[in-house]
């Protein structure tokens, strides 16, 4: 039951913060420039438009963000809600001192990255096709899966589960098909009647207890 209540206040806390990622997109005065690769694979990708300084899909989903030429001199809160849709982001000719890794955490379809020169590829050379440098700017291109290599540290997952990319530098272990739980270790399919069954139950009594206390407060009054 704890469980199920901690997973209630997450979904909560992500819904209060849906629209964060759109926040990203006017961080920056203008719009995406005409000469940056957001521009140009935004243009060739069926049904994506430019919004401020981002790409988004026929979903509203940012798949590319161009904050270039912007005086960032680092990378603030609301850009840290970026989600696995996104493909190409354009941070060059900016100021920045540094590039926190975890910010490409999740960004599994990243695969065009533009940066001052004086910064590297998140995870490193190994994680990335191509990387090119020259005085006034990286480019990080078509994103590798660590899962197939041999240099560097690799995630070991357990047995019943598989190695996939989790973004740059990061990988994650995935259960594969007939397991679940702990490392992977229950077989069978996961209880989806008996956990959405507790979790409409578990909503219900909130939702009753809410209600009998904010009438208790109107009475009081």
């Amino acid at each position: 039951m704890a469980a199920v209540l901690r997973w209630l206040l997450l979904v909560w806390v992500t819904d209060m913060g849906s629209g964060a990622p759109q926040q990203v997109c006017t961080s920056c005065p203008g719009v995406v420039r005409n000469s940056s690769e957001v521009a140009r694979r935004c243009l060739l990708t069926s049904g994506a438009q430019i919004s401020a300084r981002c790409c988004l899909n026929d979903r509203d989903a940012i798949i590319g963000l161009d904050l270039g030429n912007c005086s960032l001199t680092h990378l603030d809160s609301t850009m840290m809600h970026l989600t696995g849709d996104i493909v190409v982001i354009d941070f060059s000719f900016n100021p920045l001192q540094d590039l926190p890794s975890e910010f490409f955490h999740g960004l599994k379809d990243l695969q065009y990255l533009a940066l001052p020169p004086k910064l590297g590829c998140p995870g490193g050379n190994d994680s990335w096709e191509t990387v090119d440098v020259n005085s006034t700017i990286r480019i990080c291109q078509d994103q590798k899966s660590l899962c197939n290599t041999t240099s560097g540290w690799v995630l070991l997952c357990p047995e019943n589960s598989d190695c996939t990319s989790d973004g740059p530098g990061f990988t994650e272990c995935i259960c594969s098909g007939g397991f679940h739980g702990y490392k992977c270790q229950r077989e069978g399919t996961f209880p989806m009647l008996l956990f959405f069954g507790s979790l409409g139950l578990v909503t219900i009594s909130l939702s009753i207890l809410l209600w009998c206390t904010q009438r208790r407060k109107v009475k009081s009054q």
